[in-house]
């Protein structure tokens, strides 16, 4: 890993830009029934799903809002997600980009681009957690992830990567659902206050959250998104 000892001092979590899927999330992905597999379908959502004209734009403005915040050679990391990595790419280009599976979007195994009518008819038994226990719910299949323990799990790790040997100055270019468990870990805070903040509002794309360390942790400096 490139950086100087002595930890990170500053990290920047970044939400991905608009998506394909984001514009058009119940008229083009999610049908009912849900053509593809679940295996297919998450490789489409991994590989294939790439950022619209307004995602392009959000990226313009990302690498100047950025710049401001990190400087103009923070050390990148990236979720795997073609929607990440595009982000990255444009919104800070000609730097490395470390990818790494930590900051990936939370698995949904077999229910992945399936409608919640579909979900709950074929697997009726995770109706009660995926409506009321959000933190909790784990999607069907044998890589299912639980935003409480997959995602936080995987958030536990990056933010502990950043001791030691990482660079001062770092970005995280993920997903909503990981920066859910990134900032349960960061802020210390329980996953359910923050599902329950994300269904009246989710950090946007684009979303840039700033925190800063703090003797044994990290604490939250600020926010900035695009103003549209």
């Amino acid at each position: 890993m490139k950086g100087r000892s002595g930890g990170t001092r500053l990290l920047a979590v970044v939400r991905h830009a608009e998506s394909i899927e984001n514009a058009t999330k119940y008229t083009g992905f999610y049908q009912d029934p849900r053509p593809w597999t679940g295996p297919a379908a998450h490789a489409l959502s991994r590989e294939l799903v790439g950022l619209t004209p307004r995602g392009f734009r959000q990226c313009q403005w990302l690498r100047a809002a950025l710049e401001g915040f990190v400087g103009r050679a923070p050390y990148v990391y990236s979720s795997p997600y073609r929607r990440a990595r595009d982000t990255a790419e444009l919104a800070l280009p000609g730097l490395d980009i470390d990818i790494t599976e930590l900051l990936c979007e939370q698995h949904y195994g077999d229910a992945t681009y399936m409608t919640r009518r579909q979900l709950f008819a074929l697997y009726p038994g995770t109706e009660l957690d995926r409506r009321s226990r959000k933190h909790l719910w784990t999607p069907p299949g044998e890589d299912g992830e639980s935003l409480a323990v997959g995602v936080v799990r995987r958030a536990t790790a990056f933010v502990d990567s950043l001791g030691g040997t990482a660079a001062p100055v770092v970005v995280a270019m993920t997903h909503h659902t990981a920066i859910l468990g990134l900032r349960s870990v960061l802020e210390r805070r329980p996953m359910t206050d923050l599902v329950d903040e994300a269904r009246v509002r989710k950090t946007p794309n684009a979303g840039v959250l700033i925190y800063e360390r703090r003797g044994g942790g990290f604490r939250h400096a600020g926010s900035v998104e695009q103003e549209w």
